[in-house]
């Protein structure tokens, strides 16, 4: 049985009260203002279903070990938590096993910070048996160094709530050693799916369809566009993470070819490692896929960082370098003068920012995926990319290899076929993956000759 709870332990009084803060760090190399990241910290407590009742920031010099915070802004927080009753302080950036169990001891609420309230929001949506059990890795290697004044919080607590998802009440009396038991059995498991994942990666291989992986920044639409794409059925609501396992489906292209195309989880900045460590499994889609497509909020006035981030994700799973086609997405909230549909008179975003990603990117479409605009200019740029990649080969194939030569007419582009008496030779162009085959095929050919 799961040890990954749910939303069962929910307040049943009702949303737990929250207050935010963040600590803006001088000289801190940051792709986020702290007044931008602090309103995403509150979009992400909305998602994790917790009310907040105000918000902070302080300027700091420096971090203090002891408490992240200046002493003075503890006692600060104290006396703001007896006048505001809030439940939960959220921090914004992620906490010290000993900075969150001083924090604990000089205010009276729950403390978190942004890690573990991602891992909440994670616990929540994991409604696969590889989510669950990826998510629950991620919990225990967050909270294995945290366990003692952690746990013994939690043991006071007569009702769940968020934070307290996964392995919380149910593993008070397991000690580390039973703990990293747990840690280690979880990571066979997940060995076993990655293997499977693995496998499913061949098989569809052997079919002879390119994989695109959809990526971005949570809540830009990624979800949208796969429907939009395959009719996938696939969760789509204005929360940030409300999709969390990988969804794919089979689209044609403009030729009538085939590829898979991939929706994957969401990134974020500040994304734990530990997310990203025990996601491995999932993330091999990336790091397998033949072309990216990332997916960027043109509506978003920090679109620039939002795709950094990605950038900077993509590169811990070192696949940066792969063929990557950037999708604008919501340009139907877009006036052609660059002016948002909403009231708002500030542009969209800063045309330095645009400019810097159409230098960056050699493909660059504008799309709706909501209302299906440029939908059809997408599916012919991801074509255009995949017969890029191909290879020139000219080989002879035995006719025994008949698959392999339809496989070839399927995904790849066959510029003349000659009928011999050892075979047919053929000449054009094919994905990068199916080189090995057909060549192994037209040496076995020579070889039985």
């Amino acid at each position: 049985m799961s040890r990954i709870l749910t939303s069962e332990r929910r307040l049943q009084s009702g949303r737990q009260r929250a207050y935010l803060f963040a600590a803006d760090i001088a000289g801190s190399r940051k792709l986020f203002s702290v007044q931008r990241s602090l309103a995403e910290l509150a979009q992400l407590a909305d998602t994790a279903n917790l009310e907040v009742v105000g918000q902070g920031i302080q300027h700091l010099e420096t971090v203090n070990p002891a408490t992240y915070i200046g002493s003075g802004k503890v006692d600060e927080l104290a006396q703001l938590q007896r006048e505001l009753s809030f439940d939960v302080l959220v921090f914004d950036d992620e906490l010290s096993p000993a900075q969150l169990r001083n924090l604990e001891e000089a205010i009276p609420a729950l403390i978190l910070d942004r890690t573990a309230l991602i891992l909440d929001i994670f616990a929540q949506h994991a409604r696969t048996r590889e989510g669950a059990l990826q998510v629950e890795l991620a919990q225990y290697a967050y909270r294995l160094p945290r366990l003692t004044r952690q746990w013994t919080h939690l043991s006071r607590q007569t009702v769940g709530g968020v934070g307290l998802r996964g392995p919380g009440e149910t593993q008070l009396e397991v000690d580390r050693r039973e703990i990293k038991h747990r840690m280690s059995h979880l990571r066979e498991e997940l060995e076993q799916v990655r293997q499977q994942r693995g496998l499913q990666r061949r098989q569809r291989r052997r079919h002879g369809l390119p994989v695109i992986a959809i990526v971005g920044y949570t809540n830009v639409g990624k979800s949208t566009l796969l429907n939009a794409l395959a009719d996938a059925g696939v969760l789509v609501e204005d929360r940030l993470f409300a999709t969390l396992d990988p969804t794919t489906r089979r689209v044609a292209l403009p030729s009538g070819k085939e590829a898979l195309f991939t929706d994957t989880v969401g990134f974020i900045q500040k994304l734990p490692t530990e997310l990203v460590a025990a996601f491995r499994a999932t993330l091999e889609e990336v790091q397998e896929a033949d072309v990216l497509l990332l997916v960027a909020d043109i509506t978003d006035d920090n679109l620039l960082a939002q795709v950094r981030t990605v950038e900077e994700v993509l590169a811990q799973l070192d696949a940066a370098e792969k063929p990557i086609i950037l999708a604008l997405n919501k340009v139907d909230l877009v006036e052609p003068e660059g002016e948002l549909r909403t009231g708002r008179t500030r542009f969209f975003t800063p045309q330095d920012d645009l400019t810097l990603l159409h230098e960056r990117y050699s493909v660059v479409i504008p799309i709706s995926a909501e209302q299906g605009v440029g939908i059809e200019e997408l599916l012919a740029a991801v074509e255009g990319v995949l017969v890029q990649q191909m290879v020139e080969v000219d080989v002879v194939l035995p006719y025994s290899a008949g698959d392999l030569l339809n496989l070839w007419h399927k995904q790849g582009v066959v510029e003349s076929e000659i009928y011999r008496s050892g075979g047919t030779r053929v000449r054009g162009k094919l994905p990068p993956w199916l080189v090995e085959q057909i060549r192994e095929a037209a040496k076995a050919g020579r070889d039985l000759g």
